[in-house]
Order: structure tokens, then C-alpha cells, then sequence
């Protein structure tokens, strides 16, 4: 007999294993590859603090969230299968469950770990979330103010409550959830039984009445802190608690609150003695309680006493509302003036606002970025942002009014054949230099009077660090730098020479450097290119550049903050040392929504204007996030070098409550006030998404007396903006002006109120914030930040912005012109609708550009529309313009008096040199002469001559830019400006003749 051979043993394949291992490896090196870039961009910036201190309190949270709610979803599942029956009971309600116990049995292991594991991830992610929360709440300092109704420092509401209710709910979701697993395991196991005959084991009754009793607690102390939270709710006709609230709802939660507690100690009393009937009395009675002390009682109180009486019941709790308001957002020291305008204008009435005249910017910031491409942007890998900023230089001869921008780079200006990883990642890495034009004066032909340009950069603002890597529009990422010795390959600016262009060596500290090839490998998943770890360009000495617009490297240094949705460049000494380099300076906000009293507004509404809308109406993705606040300081200043991206953090508001307690979590991030040089200070503004959310508050809140609030019948709002179609409000303008209460003119950020009626643009007020913080280091300017509101009387009819544009339109001359401008392959362009307070009223001015409808188009300043009251004036130049309006005699100069707009200099094609005289082998473009078979001794007849002459003058002005004939563009323009003025004598004519 053979005896069987000896099984072999099962031999386990090392696959799987391996493959998890794997897996689990590629994981962690993604996710390191994220984690550790991100620690060397902060370190970089000497911002660790701020990545530690949020990975550590994250993490503390999400550990102590996890195990809270997964340790007690854990505890509770343990605790209800340890104490289950050992016998269940033979009920048909126990037969029908021995299957589900049965299927279960073999899982219960895994299921008693891995539900609470996942329910603590999901824990451990809510907790750390409320990261800020708790940080704000351990590091609160006091506003030294008091809430109206308990007398608390407001600190409590903006830093304690939010910190307290968020421990409340998270604990209430805890014992909830880890309370319903209680149940249905000791349902499961036959410690609790519903059918015909309920059953509680002493065990589970015991169980699930201390779990009952903890909720019932903390339903108690969630009422009691509601209490508070009445304080901050939105309300239908104004935030904060009503006289409602605080006479019946208040009472009403305290009552809950205590009945809560009663409820408790009933289910405490109920797993000792074992009848359920005093908790279930106890929560009877609670439910009822909330049906009439939170719903019926204030309601009845509502409409029996208060809807009667509501204006004399309401007024104290408008007024808390009205003080509340203006505090939480800086306007309680608005300088208010009634201000008699009148509309007649009179002969020299600009007289004592000679500065303010002067300074009327013409160039709209909005509109003039195609031609700042076509005149400066030199090669087609450069260009302009849409919007270009507005600031003050000052310089040799006084300070000037500047539209400036800095040339940046474009790599979708590329060709496809120039579009590869070595030249969008090492070649093309930076933009070069800034350009700037004055704000008040226009160059020959109505282009911009540039005093700072060209590549390279020359002009009156000095030497500077030109290179611009750090930008709005920069690439996603640029590798920078190379060993000393090697041949530079990063394109610097076009050059006459035969290489073709300037290259330069990145010699900044501006990114991480990728110093071993562990850092390669990381930087290669991070940004998903293999070249990373193939490229010679790829050395020990490249820095890597990534983050690199302005807005968010201050959002991600300070996460604490709300950034402007405007970063503005400026050439600056930011070092007191003599040296000048171009630097980004970003407005940022602390905000709170949990101000007591105060109105709530959504910050993304308040701050949306046409500046901020795109073609299509939708929001630009630079504007502000859906966010909802009722408190807001303009408390830091951010410069961030564009050179080497540094951030630099100054405390401007150093009173803020809010500011203080971040600094007290990230000691020295931000620097003090009086580290700011001079030339910087000279560069600060008033913060434009802050001023409009100040300017949509006082739309209501310029009432300060509650009865007039109640009625509502002298609320306004801001006027959309009557250039565009997009139907947004009109953006503030930064204008040097002087308001009536002011000795000299400066640089303020205005803006204008209509009356709250859909059928009526009337002006109402309008007001100018002080934005120049003056030019001594460290010291804030005497007037900066003062709001001056110039109110005008209620029965006055001072024309609003939408009846002016309307004047403008159907303006006789201006639109004969204008029609005349539309035809013929150009279209007309206007400006933005600047309103100034002088002359004893409000001057309106609106410059008006052409540019071609087709083609290459970029608009020049042709003419300027001005009027005060109902008087238009239309002119080439804005000094003429006014001398219109003012009968012959403004008695003040404009800045573009003594121009002549018919000088004209021929824009420059991307790529060229400029040519002021025809090219040696082309033939000068003839200027067109008048046309001949029209009888022009009649004034229709001079009138039709005048328009053929304007449309072959139009035909002859494209040809010589086709051809580049500059000369003979300037005298084809020459003849346009003199057919259509005799175009407008001889329409004059007729129009006199037929009166």
C-alpha cells in the first residue's frame, strides 16, 4: 500500500503585498511632494510660523475631533454589546432579528473599529476646519467696548461666542451620533425592544439615560448662548435683535434653557429608577415650551404689540443698530456738510479750485490699456492688464496724476513654434520694466503722455530693478538661475544687435532652490513635468518660482486676512537705503460677521462694480468671495517685492482688536507702522473694496436719527455706471480734488448717491475719502482716512450721473461729431464720468476717445465733454471744454490747456521703432482734398461736402497706416478735425436757419 505523499505548503504570492506597498509609497510621495514644496515656498519667505502654526492647531484639532467623536462612537458601540443581554428574549420582534445578528456576527470586529474610524475622519475634518475659530478664541484681546444689552466687551461676541458655540455643536453632533449607535446596538442585542411589549434591560436603560441626559445639557447651554447670538442675527428691517427678541425671545430661551436641565436630571432620575414617565413628561413639556416661547408667544407679541406700536417700540433697537453699525465699519467720524449746489455756472467760478482743475485725470485707466499694448508693449510676449492703476509720482516739476502699469509677461503671445516646456519654464521667465503716463494731460495726438517707458526702461521715476518676476499675469511656475559662469538664456528685452534679443541670469532670491534630487523629484510631481528631472537647464543653483501674483502671496502669508481686490504697482525706496525697485502694495482687511448690532453685508456685492464685471456680466476672478461680514478695518499694508517676491506685512490700523489677536498667534509677521519709508507712505491710498463697502453702507446709514431710519424715505444708493451696459454700479475714482472744507487739494477716493427711485437720477450727496497718507516715515498723513460727506438739500434737482450721460448723448454738436466719428470704419469710446464738487456745485467731465471698429484698434483722446447743471460743453480739450461751459471764462487752467490736439504722432506697431517721418521706400500717402460736384453755397450743401471730406479723410488715415506713412496719417488727421468742424458750422447753420 503506497502512502500519500506530504501536502505541500500553500505558498502565499508576494504580489499583492508588494503592490500595496507601492501604492501606499507613490501616495505618500505625492502627498510629501505637496507637503514639503509648500514648507520650503513659506521658509523661503521666512514664513514658517504660519505653516506650522496652522499644520500643528489643524492637526491638534483633527486628532482631538476624531477621537472625540470616533472614541465615543467606539465607547458607546462597546459599551451596549458588553452590556447586552445574555439571553435575549424568545419574542417574535428578537426571531426576526437573529438573522441580522447572525449576518453581522462575523463583522463585528471590523465594524465595531471601522465605523468610528470613519466617523472620527469625518470628525477630525470638521473640528479642523474651525482651525481660526479657535485660535482667535485663545488669542482675543478686548475692543473696550461694551454691547448694549449684557454689557459685555464686544470681544466676547467676536472671539469667545463663535468659539463656544462651535464646542456646543461639535459636542452635540458627538454624543447624537455615538447615541444613535448606542440604540440600535442594544436594539440589535435585545437590550431595548419596541414591538408589542417594550423593553428596557437595566443595562440600557442606565446606558442610554446618561447619553440622554448629556444632550439634554447641551440642548441647555446651545439655548443660553443663543441668548447672545440674537445680537448678530440678520433681521427683515435691520440687524440685531428687535424688540421682540429681546422681550420675548430672550425670556423664552432662558426658560428653555432651564427646562433643558430639568429634562437632564429626569433621565438621570429615570436610569435609576427605572420608569421612563418623568423624561418623557419633561421632554413633552420642552417640545411645547419651544412651539409657544420661540414660535406662538413672539409672534403674538409681534403682531398685537409691537406692529401697532413698531416705530415708538423699534427706536432704541434702530439706534443700537444705526451706533453699531457706523463703529464696526468706521464711519461714526464721518465730517458731513450741507452743501447748496447750484447749476448755474457763472464766469470764473473754477477760480479758487485752480489744483483740482489741473489735476482732472482724462486718461481712464479702464480704457486706454490697448494703447499702452500698441506704444509700449515692443514685443508680443509682453503685455498690459486690462485695468490699468492709478497713483501720484512726484517729481522734478510738482506731483503728477499717473496711470501706471508694469509691462509683464505673456506666454500666450508665443507662437505655436515657440511654445515649448525649456521656453515657457526657463527663457521666457519675467516681464521688464513699468510704464506710466500722466493722468491729467494727453500727448500729442491723444495718446498717453508717457514719462516713464520704452526697453530699455527710461523716463523721470529714476534707476530701478526693472525685471518683473513676480506679477499678476506671471506663468504658472519659471526654474530661474544658473551657475556663476554660465551663459545667461532668460529673455530680458529685444535688441538691435543679431542675437535679437537681451538675456539675463536671475541673480534674486526669489524661490526655493532645487539643491538635491530628492527637491527635483518633489518639484517634478508637484508641477507634473517630467523635464523637472531631465533638463540640463534643471541645476543645483535654479530656483524654483510658483505663487507668484501679488494678492495671493499675501493671502497664503496671512491667511487671517482679506486681500483688495486691487494690487497697484509703484516704483519705490522700500528700504530707506536710495534704492528704488517696482513693488506691489495690497490693501488687507480683518473681518468678523459677528459684530453685535451691526448690519451684515456681503462683501462680493458691496465690492462688484463695472470695473470688476466682464464682457459677458459675470464677476472677474479677481473679485471678492460671496462672503458675509459686519465688521471690517483696512488693518495691514502688503508690499511684495516683484523682483523677489518677498512679502512684507505692516500693521496700519494698529487699534484693531482683531489685528492684535493675530499677532498674538503670529508674533513679528507683521512689522509696525513706523518701519515704512517715506517714499512708500508716499504711495499709500485709501483702500478702494473697503471705501465701497463704507459707500454701500451710508446709501442707508447716513441716517443716524432711528425714527427717520423707520420711515426710510431719504435712503439712496449708488448710481450704476452710465457708460457701460452691464447695469453695475459706478466704481469710485481716485481724484485730486479739494472739498469745500479743505484749505489745498489731495488724493482722494470719491464717489457719488442718487435717490433710492428707479425713475429719478438726481444726485443726493457725494463724498471723497482723504487717500493721501502723506511722505514722512511712519507717520500717517493728519487728514488720511477722513470721510467728507457733502449732502445736498432734499428738494434740490442737481443732475445724477445717468441725467448727465443723457445730456452728453443728446448733445446737438457732440453728437453730430461723435455720429460722424462712428462712421467710416472708427467708433467713438467714452470715458469714465468723473464728478467733482467745484465752482460751488458739480462739474462734470467725460473724456471721449476713437479707435478703429476693426483691426487693430487702441483708443486716443479726441474730445472732452464737460457740463455743470444742464450746460454741455464739447471741445478737443478739456480747457476749452470748461471755458464752454463757464461763458468763455473758467477761471482755471486744465491740464491739457495749451495743447494742441491736432499735433499727431502715429502709434507704433508691437516689434518696431517708432518713425516720426515716412520710410525712405514708401511714397507718402497724398491727404485727401475736397470732393468736387457738391454745390456749397447752401448750408445743406457744405454740410454733405463736409461729410464726403470726413469719410475720405477716414479712407486716407487707414491706408497711411497700412503703408506706414506717418507723415501723411498726421495730415490725413489734420483734414478729419477740419471736415468736422465745418460739418458742425454747417449743421449750426441749418439748425439756425430753421428757427
Amino acid at each position: 500500500m503506497t502512502s500519500a505523499a506530504p501536502a505541500r505548503p500553500h505558498r502565499r504570492s508576494a504580489l499583492g503585498p508588494t503592490v500595496l506597498i507601492v501604492a501606499a509609497l507613490l501616495v505618500l510621495t505625492f502627498i510629501a511632494s505637496g507637503l514639503v514644496t509648500e514648507w520650503l515656498w513659506f521658509a523661503q519667505l521666512d514664513a514658517e510660523q504660519v505653516l506650522r502654526t496652522q499644520w500643528l492647531v489643524r492637526g491638534g484639532l483633527f486628532v482631538a475631533g476624531a477621537l472625540l467623536l470616533g472614541g465615543a462612537t467606539y465607547l458607546n458601540l462597546h459599551i451596549a454589546y458588553r452590556t447586552r443581554p445574555v439571553y435575549a428574549p424568545a419574542t417574535p420582534e428578537q426571531r426576526n432579528l437573529d438573522r441580522y445578528r447572525e449576518a453581522v456576527e462575523p463583522l463585528r470586529r471590523a465594524v465595531l473599529i471601522a465605523a468610528p474610524a470613519v466617523l472620527g475622519l469625518f470628525g477630525g475634518l470638521a473640528a479642523s476646519s474651525q482651525w481660526q475659530t479657535v485660535l482667535l478664541w485663545a488669542n482675543g484681546t478686548s475692543f473696550g467696548e461694551a454691547d448694549p444689552q449684557f454689557g459685555l466687551d464686544i470681544s466676547f461676541f467676536v472671539f469667545v461666542l463663535p468659539g463656544l458655540r462651535f464646542v456646543v455643536s461639535f459636542l452635540m453632533a458627538t454624543v447624537f451620533i455615538s447615541g444613535v449607535a448606542a440604540v440600535v446596538t442594544h436594539y440589535l442585542y435585545g437590550g431595548l425592544q419596541v414591538g408589542q411589549a417594550p423593553h428596557v434591560s437595566p443595562a440600557a436603560r442606565v446606558h442610554l439615560g446618561v447619553i440622554a441626559a448629556v444632550f439634554a445639557l447641551l440642548i441647555a447651554a446651545s439655548y443660553w448662548l443663543d441668548r447672545y447670538s440674537l445680537l448678530s442675527q440678520e433681521g427683515t428691517r435691520f440687524d440685531g435683535a428687535a424688540y421682540t427678541d429681546i422681550n420675548a425671545v430672550l425670556p423664552g430661551r432662558e426658560i428653555l434653557a432651564g427646562i433643558a436641565v430639568v429634562v437632564a436630571v429626569m433621565f438621570v432620575v429615570a436610569s435609576v429608577r427605572g420608569t421612563w414617565k418623568l423624561p418623557a413628561v419633561a421632554v413633552a413639556l420642552m417640545v411645547v415650551s419651544a412651539i409657544v416661547l420661540a414660535g406662538i408667544y413672539p409672534a403674538l407679541v409681534q403682531r398685537f404689540q409691537v406692529a401697532p406700536n413698531e416705530q415708538d417700540l423699534e427706536t432704541p433697537y434702530i439706534q443700537r443698530n444705526i451706533d453699531s453699525t457706523l463703529k464696526a465699519y468706521g464711519l461714526e467720524n464721518v465730517e458731513r456738510e450741507d452743501y447748496a449746489a447750484t447749476t448755474n455756472p457763472e464766469q470764473g467760478a473754477l477760480r479758487e479750485d485752480a489744483d483740482a482743475t489741473a489735476s482732472i485725470r482724462l486718461m481712464d485707466p479702464t480704457i486706454i490699456s490697448p494703447t499702452f499694448r500698441q506704444l509700449q508693449q515692443i514685443r508680443q510676449y509682453y503685455t498690459f492688464p486690462d485695468d490699468l492703476s492709478v497713483d501720484r509720482y512726484a517729481l522734478d516739476d510738482g506731483t503728477a496724476d499717473t496711470v501706471i502699469s508694469v509691462r509683464e509677461l505673456d506666454l500666450d503671445g508665443l507662437g505655436s513654434g515657440q511654445r515649448n516646456w525649456t521656453n515657457d519654464h526657463t527663457v521666457y521667465t519675467h516681464g521688464f520694466g513699468v510704464v506710466a503716463a500722466y493722468g491729467n494731460v494727453p500727448g500729442a495726438g491723444g495718446q498717453p503722455d508717457f514719462f516713464e517707458g520704452d526697453i530699455p526702461s527710461t523716463g523721470r521715476l529714476g534707476d530701478y530693478e526693472p525685471r518683473i518676476y513676480f506679477g499678476q499675469e506671471s506663468p504658472e511656475y519659471s526654474i530661474v538661475g544658473a551657475p556663476e559662469g554660465t551663459t545667461p538664456w532668460e529673455v530680458d528685452y529685444p535688441s538691435d544687435d543679431s542675437d535679437g534679443e537681451v538675456l539675463s541670469t536671475y541673480t534674486g532670491d526669489g524661490g526655493p532652490t532645487i539643491s538635491n534630487p530628492f527637491v527635483r523629484t518633489l518639484f517634478a510631481l508637484k508641477f507634473g513635468s517630467q523635464e523637472i528631472l531631465f533638463s540640463d537647464r534643471v541645476t543645483n543653483e535654479s530656483q524654483v518660482l510658483w505663487d507668484r501674483d501679488p494678492r495671493t502671496r499675501v493671502e497664503k502669508v496671512a491667511p487671517f486676512l482679506t486681500v483688495d481686490s486691487s494690487a497697484y504697482p509703484a516704483v519705490i525706496d522700500t528700504d530707506g537705503d536710495g534704492t528704488k525697485e517696482v513693488a506691489w502694495i495690497v490693501d488687507a482687511y480683518t473681518t468678523s460677521n459677528d459684530y453685535p448690532y451691526s448690519k451684515r453685508q456681503q462683501l462680493q456685492e458691496a465690492t462688484i462694480d463695472s470695473r470688476l464685471v466682464g464682457a459677458d456680466g459675470q464677476p472677474l476672478t479677481v473679485a471678492q468671495l460671496p462672503e458675509s461680514i459686519n465688521y471690517i478695518r483696512n488693518s495691514v499694508k502688503a508690499v511684495v517685492n516683484a523682483y523677489d517676491g518677498s512679502v512684507t506685512l505692516y500693521a496700519w490700523d494698529e487699534s484693531d482688536p482683531l489685528l492684535k489677536a493675530w499677532e498674538n498667534v503670529y508674533p513679528g509677521l507683521v512689522q509696525p507702522l513706523t518701519n515704512m519709508t517715506g517714499d512708500l507712505m508716499s504711495h499709500v491710498r485709501y483702500p478702494e473694496d473697503q471705501f465701497k463697502v463704507q459707500r454701500t453702507i451710508l446709501n442707508t446709514y447716513h441716517v443716524t436719527d432711528a425714527g427717520q431710519f423707520f420711515a426710510g424715505s431719504d435712503f439712496w444708493r449708488t448710481p450704476e455706471d452710465p457708460t457701460k451696459s452691464s447695469g453695475v454700479s459706478q466704481p469710485p475714482y481716485y481724484l485730486t480734488l479739494r472739498m469745500p472744507d479743505q484749505d489745498t487739494a489731495s488724493f482722494s477716493l470719491t464717489t457719488s448717491f442718487i435717490l433710492n427711485a428707479n425713475d429719478r437720477n438726481v444726485l443726493r450727496a457725494f463724498a471723497a475719502v482723504d487717500g493721501d497718507a502723506g511722505s514722512e516715515a511712519g507717520v500717517k498723513g493728519e487728514g488720511y482716512g477722513t470721510i467728507r460727506l457733502l449732502e445736498l438739500p432734499a428738494g434740490s434737482a442737481v443732475p445724477g450721473p445717468g441725467q448727465v450721460q443723457n445730456n452728453f448723448d443728446s448733445d446737438q454738436a457732440a453728437a453730430n461729431t461723435l455720429n460722424i466719428l462712428n462712421s467710416q470704419g472708427s467708433e467713438a469710446v467714452r470715458g469714465n464720468l468723473l464728478t467733482l464738487p467745484v465752482g460751488g456745485g458739480f462739474l462734470y467731465v467725460q473724456p471721449v476717445y476713437a479707435q478703429a471698429s476693426s483691426g487693430t484698434q487702441y483708443p486716443l483722446l479726441r474730445y472732452v465733454l464737460a457740463a455743470f447743471g444742464d450746460k454741455v460743453g464739447f471741445a478737443t480739450t478739456l480747457d476749452e471744454a470748461l471755458d464752454q461751459v463757464f461763458g468763455g471764462d473758467s477761471g482755471a487752467n486744465a491740464g491739457d490747456a495749451g495743447t494742441d490736439p491736432d499735433v499727431e504722432v502715429p502709434p507704433v506697431d508691437p516689434g518696431t521703432t517708432p518713425t516720426p517721418s515716412p520710410t525712405a521706400s514708401a511714397e507718402p500717402t497724398q491727404a485727401p482734398t475736397s470732393g468736387t460736384g457738391t454745390d456749397t453755397s447752401t448750408p445743406q450743401g457744405r454740410l454733405n461736402q463736409a461729410l464726403q471730406d470726413a469719410q475720405s479723410a477716414l479712407a486716407a488715415g487707414r491706408q497711411a497706416q497700412v503703408d506706414g506713412d506717418w507723415a501723411a496719417y498726421g495730415e490725413a488727421q489734420d483734414a478729419l478735425d477740419d471736415a468736422i468742424q465745418r460739418a458742425i458750422d454747417a449743421q449750426e447753420e441749418i439748425e439756425g436757419s430753421a428757427g
